[in-house]
């Protein structure tokens, strides 16, 4: 059963003369050569999460997994020079095997939400939509984010970061295709 949360942090940056009306999309399907049950699997459960999620060569660890409504996920990731990035989800809706809508933000070690470390304008907070399709023993995943409350140079942020966010998410998504061929 579909579980709702609607509310969402407030923007952490906004004074009363910041603009905003932008919003941001960007969307990825890919197909991938499992049953959504794997892939749902391999989404929502921590340990396998850790084992393919985030670019390569950049271990990750799970802080806190609360897959819930208004739950988290506060995760770690090892960068090549031995920097931490911190990253923390918090789910909006939990649908399975079919759907996960979840905040995602750029946080510190202790959870709290944080500017991206590299790009200061970039949106504090984006919603994430991901929905599992199963189609002939394959699953379609449509991974959609999108900003909400933005100012315009959270917005032109966003818009400079799509090519990165595609090349990033094209590499996590085959580390998730070797992942599920050694699950099956």
């Amino acid at each position: 059963m579909a579980a709702a949360n609607p509310d969402l942090t407030p923007h952490p940056t906004l004074t009363p003369e910041t603009t905003m009306t932008q919003h941001r999309e960007f969307t990825l399907t890919r197909t991938f050569q499992a049953p959504r049950s794997l892939v749902w699997k391999a989404w929502t459960e921590p340990e396998r999460l850790a084992q393919w999620f985030g670019p390569k060569g950049w271990p990750m660890t799970v802080h806190r997994m609360d897959l819930r409504p208004g739950g988290t996920f506060h995760h770690c990731w090892q960068m090549p020079d031995g920097k931490e990035g911190w990253s923390l989800w918090k789910f909006r809706e939990i649908d399975p095997p079919s759907k996960l809508v979840l905040v995602q933000s750029f946080s510190d070690a202790e959870g709290r939400v944080r500017p991206h470390p590299m790009m200061p304008d970039w949106p504090m907070e984006t919603l994430s939509t991901l929905t599992f399709v199963e189609r002939d023993g394959q699953t379609v995943l449509t991974f959609k984010k999108e900003t909400f409350e933005v100012s315009d140079a959270e917005a032109a942020a966003f818009e400079v970061g799509m090519e990165g966010m595609a090349q990033g998410l094209v590499g996590t998504f085959e580390q998730l295709d070797a992942h599920l061929a050694a699950s099956r």
